[in-house]
């Protein structure tokens, strides 16, 4: 399988270039990378707690990575908003240079609006900015997964990116994990986004090591380099459906929109009656 059409040649919004990262260090296991721990209540009503065990799906026939892309079952006006991270292993020089891959701004108007998310990090953007991959994953309102460490490919053609070999792919994914944790990370979740949504068997077989459930969408936002935040919110709130699972991004300098995008779509998906959810609430009643 491929990357869902419709995300376009846009979602590359996170570079390119050739991996020169040294080889991942013997670390913690994926599984105990990824379990939730408790942490400080942030400000503000109580949000849902990140459960003890976040659901999980069953791997697929031959042990293939099981892959979700929405609540199928079920009318509940509940709906997952999910923003990616997105920062390629080689973009330091860039970030150097003044480039912004962070949103700050974005991740406060969710605690505002007292928005449930689930934030696609990879693990060279919790190096770049671990003060704050530290604070989104000490908040229960938000809940990490992963989106690789170096946002390359795991199927190619992908929009450009470069590859990750099929026998790297399972350590990509735990050095991402091992990130998190050395930068504080504790609402940590087994899950996983492909970069640019790219996959196929081959890499849902490579990946059945890591032991993650892999996270797709339904609903494309179109946020990434967009420069009309009301196109965004339209594109969102004309797809979003009970169970929908919304892909935005969490990039300044990819997605400079979606922050002012995101002031428009909580309130109105509010005034229709729904819940946000983060991904492990919505894949608790699959």
């Amino acid at each position: 399988m491929t990357a869902l059409g419709l995300l376009g040649a846009a979602l590359v919004g996170c570079g390119t270039g050739a991996a020169d990262t040294p080889a991942p260090k013997a670390k913690a296991t994926v599984a105990e990378s990824a379990s939730p721990r408790a942490s400080a209540a942030a400000p503000g009503p109580k949000p849902a707690r990140v459960p003890a065990a976040p659901p999980t799906m069953a791997p697929g026939p031959g042990g293939l990575t099981p892959v979700y892309t929405r609540r199928a079952k079920g009318t509940e006006k509940v709906v997952a908003l999910t923003f990616d991270a997105d920062m390629t292993a080689d973009q330091g020089p860039r970030a150097a240079r003044g480039e912004h891959f962070d949103n700050p701004e974005l991740i406060a108007t969710l605690r505002r609006l007292k928005v449930d998310a689930t934030v696609f990090m990879t693990g060279r953007w919790a190096e770049e900015y671990p003060d704050q991959a530290r604070s989104i994953g000490g908040d229960p309102r938000f809940e990490i997964a992963n989106h690789s460490y170096s946002h390359y490919a795991f199927a190619s053609p992908c929009y450009g990116l470069p590859t990750v070999a099929g026998p790297d792919m399972a350590s990509d994914v735990q050095r991402a994990f091992d990130a998190f944790r050395d930068a504080g990370a504790v609402n940590v979740v087994p899950y996983f986004r492909f970069p640019g949504g790219c996959y196929d068997d081959a890499a849902l077989r490579a990946l059945a090591p890591a032991g993650v459930t892999a996270v797709q969408w339904d609903v494309v936002s179109g946020d990434a380099f967009a420069k009309d935040a009301d196109a965004v919110a339209e594109q969102v709130l004309d797809g979003v459906k009970p169970g929908s699972l919304v892909v935005m991004h969490c990039t300044r300098s990819a997605a400079p929109v979606t922050e002012r995008a995101i002031r428009r779509i909580v309130p109105e998906l509010r005034a229709r009656g729904y819940r946000f959810v983060k991904v492990s609430e919505l894949m608790s009643a699959r």
